[in-house]
C-alpha cells in the first residue's frame, strides 16, 4: 500500500476484481442445474438430514408454544393449516386486518425465538 501512487486507481482496481469474481460465482452457480443432471438424485434424504429436519421443528414448535394464544391461534390457522386470511379470521372470530396484525407479530416473535436459540445453535 506504502508504493500505491494513486489510491484512486487502486480502489478501481480492486472493484475490477470484486466484480470478475462475482461474475465467475454466478456463472458457475448458473451452471449448478446443468452439472446435477449428470448426477443421481436421491430420493431418500440422508440420516443428517432428517435429524436436522426434526430438530428445526422442535425448535418452531417450542417457538409457536411460547406465544400467546391470540398470537398461536392466527400463526397455526394461517401458516399451519394453511387457511386464507379471510377463513381464518372466521374461524378466529376476529376482522382479517386484526388477524394479519397478530400473525404478523406472531412469526416476529417465532423469529426472535429462533433467532436467540430458543433450541440453542441449530447448525450443529
Amino acid at each position: 500500500m506504502d508504493q500505491v501512487r494513486d489510491p484512486a486507481a487502486m480502489r478501481a482496481w480492486l472493484a475490477t476484481i470484486g466484480r470478475r469474481i462475482c461474475r465467475r460465482m454466478k456463472q458457475k452457480d448458473a451452471l449448478r442445474p446443468i452439472l446435477a443432471l449428470d448426477e443421481e438424485p436421491s430420493t431418500t434424504p440422508c440420516p443428517e438430514e432428517v435429524m436436522e429436519q426434526a430438530r428445526v421443528h422442535e425448535c418452531v414448535d417450542a417457538a409457536m408454544r411460547s406465544l400467546p394464544k391470540s398470537y398461536r391461534e392466527a400463526y397455526e390457522l394461517r401458516d399451519v393449516q394453511g387457511f386464507s386470511a379471510e377463513e381464518a379470521a372466521k374461524r378466529a372470530g376476529i376482522g382479517v386486518r386484526n388477524l394479519k396484525s397478530r400473525l404478523h407479530r406472531a412469526r416476529k416473535l417465532i423469529r426472535q425465538s429462533l433467532d436467540s436459540g430458543i433450541c440453542g445453535d441449530i447448525t450443529q
